[in-house]
């Protein structure tokens, strides 16, 4: 800890005098765009809680005035989870400009596609010119290349003026390998009673990490008006604390009053997260792998624990998830829980997002796999879409996108070259990354490869899948069985190949059919437990009109019936 602490404020040293248990003080004429950093014991540190870092995480910080945006829709309302429909994007790809005021102006597009909430991927400032986000370490500077805070304001004003909610991905499970300074401010900030796939522990327990955690969250929600924040791999955040840091953030962000949401990414299928930590929301990649498996027939990785096929599919609807206390074959131990008091708003289920495609060698998404092809794609879409749970699309899903979105990174020296040695290592399970095709993510073209290209949106299989998109999420939020979000009126089976979902309410009944075979079946011939419907209410691909119920290879109708 140090002994000696001054601030250099446009060069010049002000000593700063101490107050007791490590707190040093002064007292300064400066204003917003007033650039300073720490000085510890004759060493120049930049400030982990600034505001801003326009020079990057290694440079000065700069004083920023938050409360100076004037707000157009102060009085916006939020979106409670139920009608959430997220949209999961990258910032510096979502674009080619790649900042806040260009993504601004793609904000009509998501709304006439009836998404609801936004989730932007870590905006928390990291080192390099380039980054998925989640090696943030000043977590209060929003990241300088995107724009500065106001644009940051700005977009979350326009999101709202449209009646789209933004949600935050932050990462509170550690900081990245460049760039934290916090040790230098004090050691305790970190434990070695814990540890983490990417570094030492964050040690929860003491009070000033554990402020610096909680002041966060209250920042993003209360300074920049974001609805709610996910959670990154809370997994990962071990706390021995009297009270657990997840169940401290829940209380913090639902007391700030209004609509906000705290959602968490956890595979350990824990209930609890909701029923007694008091979060809204958690990702399940339960579901997602069991698409994924159905529509590749992949078996490498974490895809072996799955079985995939309709049988497969019904189960992980009815349930919620798959693992609730089995053995996961990976590690030969019990994982999850029964998800029987979680209702359908409470699991976040996808069929893409920046892990599950990023995760890969070469960054490619489900739909650009040969097995896949695009009636099977559009299939897996209807049900995510059809379903009551809480839908997340990744940016450029709802075309087909053709672009890639690897993981890339930009660190300097050595640390780049153990990044691109640890990718190989840590997912060397997968067939993928035996070869010597891997992407290298410290390569510029790398990141290029993940920007979209947004002029293909409108062009032949592209459109077509954006407009049953279109129709998919209109039928969500107007159709009167379809807009419902409870599991009680939720059933799902198969009949071989044919995974059947039903819904009923007092409006009337809707029967999504979908093959999951490669090769056509007839559906009228084959055993379903309910009354055939009276009506195709949606069926994308082409088809013979004298055979309604036959399903080409990957097709997905919906049907319905009006009491």
């Amino acid at each position: 800890m140090a002994q000696e602490v001054a601030v250099r404020v446009e060069g010049m040293d002000h000593p700063m005098a101490p107050q007791g248990d490590g707190f040093f003080q002064t007292d300064l004429p400066v204003g917003a765009g007033t650039r300073y950093l720490f000085v510890l014991d004759g060493l120049p540190t930049p400030d982990p809680y600034a505001r801003f870092l326009p020079d990057g995480v290694h440079g000065e910080a700069e004083v920023v005035d938050l409360e100076a945006y004037r707000w157009q829709h102060p009085d916006w309302a939020g979106v409670v989870l139920a009608d959430c429909v997220f949209y999961e994007l990258h910032v510096g790809t979502f674009t080619p400009q790649g900042t806040y005021r260009a993504a601004q102006e793609r904000l009509p597009h998501l709304k006439a596609l009836g998404i609801t909430a936004i989730e932007l991927m870590p905006v928390a400032a990291f080192d390099g010119a380039r980054g998925w986000g989640y090696d943030g370490v000043a977590l209060y500077a929003p990241y300088a290349p995107y724009g500065r805070p106001e644009d940051l304001m700005a977009f979350v004003d326009a999101a709202h003026g449209l009646g789209l909610a933004v949600v935050l991905d932050v990462v509170y499970n550690h900081f990245g390998p460049a760039g934290n300074y916090l040790r230098r401010y004090a050691p305790s900030y970190f434990t070695d009673r814990f540890s983490t796939a990417w570094g030492e522990g964050l040690d929860y327990a003491e009070p000033h990490m554990r402020r610096l955690i909680t002041g966060n969250a209250r920042m993003w929600l209360r300074d920049y008006h974001f609805d709610g924040l996910r959670l990154d791999a809370t997994q990962s955040m071990q706390d021995d604390s009297p009270v657990h840091i997840l169940r401290e953030l829940a209380g913090e962000v639902h007391a700030l009053g209004g609509t906000h949401l705290l959602l968490a990414e956890d595979y350990r299928n824990l209930p609890e997260l909701v029923t007694e930590d008091r979060l809204d929301g958690i990702w399940v990649d339960d579901f997602h792998h069991e698409v994924r498996v159905t529509l590749t027939g992949e078996r490498d990785g974490y895809y072996r624990a799955f079985q995939g096929g309709a049988a497969a599919l019904a189960q992980v609807i009815r349930r919620g998830w798959v693992y609730e206390g089995q053995t996961w074959p990976l590690d030969e131990a019990p994982r999850g829980r029964p998800a029987d008091a979680l209702d359908a708003p409470n699991f976040v289920y996808f069929i893409q997002n920046h892990d599950q495609i990023g995760n890969r060698a070469a960054g490619d998404r489900v739909h650009h796999l040969a097995q896949v092809t695009p009636a099977h794609f559009r299939g897996a879409s209807m049900l995510l879409l059809t379903l009551p749970m809480t839908p997340l699309l990744f940016q450029g899903q709802e075309w087909a996108a053709s672009t890639s979105f690897p993981f890339f990174s930009d660190h300097e020296g050595d640390l780049g070259r153990l990044v691109s040695e640890g990718r190989r290592k840590e997912f060397g399970h997968f067939e993928g990354f035996q070869g010597e095709d891997v992407l290298d993510p410290q390569a510029e073209a790398t990141f290029r490869l993940a920007h979209l290209n947004w002029a293909e949106a409108e062009e032949g299989e592209h459109a077509r899948t954006l407009a049953l998109y279109r129709d998919l999420l209109r039928l969500r939020h107007k159709d009167p069985v379809l807009r419902g979000r409870t599991r009680l009126n939720l059933t799902a089976g198969h009949a071989g190949n044919l995974l059947w979902i039903r819904r009923i309410s007092a409006e009337g009944e809707r029967v999504l059919l979908w093959n999951t075979a490669q090769t056509a079946l007839d559906a009228s011939a084959l055993p379903l437990p309910f009354v055939q419907p009276d009506e195709v209410l949606l069926r994308p691909e082409p088809h013979d009109p004298t055979a309604p119920l036959t399903l080409s290879a990957g097709e997905a109708l919906l049907l319905q019936r009006t009491p």
